[in-house]
């Protein structure tokens, strides 16, 4: 799921070809050897930035429909469950699942794709394997 996420974040920037992808991994290739140092670097140093991505990636929370009680109730939930979980993967899960139980609760089950069926399934097996591990 993160790797769909970082793709579809680098088409939205404009890459539509594999050479993206390939730039991409190149510069992740020559960044895991710097790596030992930016262990030596304080998290005080990088939580800042962090805040500052956080502000902006909350800038988009003005584009969802809230009056729409099925999309507004899992785009709530994407967002907690990111910072509570510290996981975009576990945000976005949870995102699917409660998308899922609000179009059952509201009568609408057949309106649910089965690919999110199926991602919804694999999401909460996961959460499983994690409870028990």
């Amino acid at each position: 799921m993160t790797t769909y996420v970082e793709s579809a974040a680098g088409i939205g920037a404009g890459g539509r070809t594999g050479l993206t992808a390939l730039v991409v991994a190149i510069c992740f290739t020559v960044s895991s050897f710097f790596s030992p140092l930016l262990a030596i670097v304080p998290n005080a140093a990088t939580a800042p930035i962090l805040i500052i991505v956080g502000i902006m990636m909350l800038a988009s929370l003005k584009n969802i429909h809230w009056d729409d009680m099925a999309e507004a109730i899992p785009a709530f939930f994407t967002s907690i469950f990111m910072g509570f979980a510290y996981s975009i993967t576990h945000g976005i899960a949870a995102g699917f699942i409660t998308y899922t139980l609000v179009k059952i609760f509201k009568g609408q089950a057949k309106d649910v794709h089965s690919m999110i069926w199926i991602l919804d399934l694999l999401f909460i097996l996961n959460f499983v394997n994690l409870a028990l591990n």
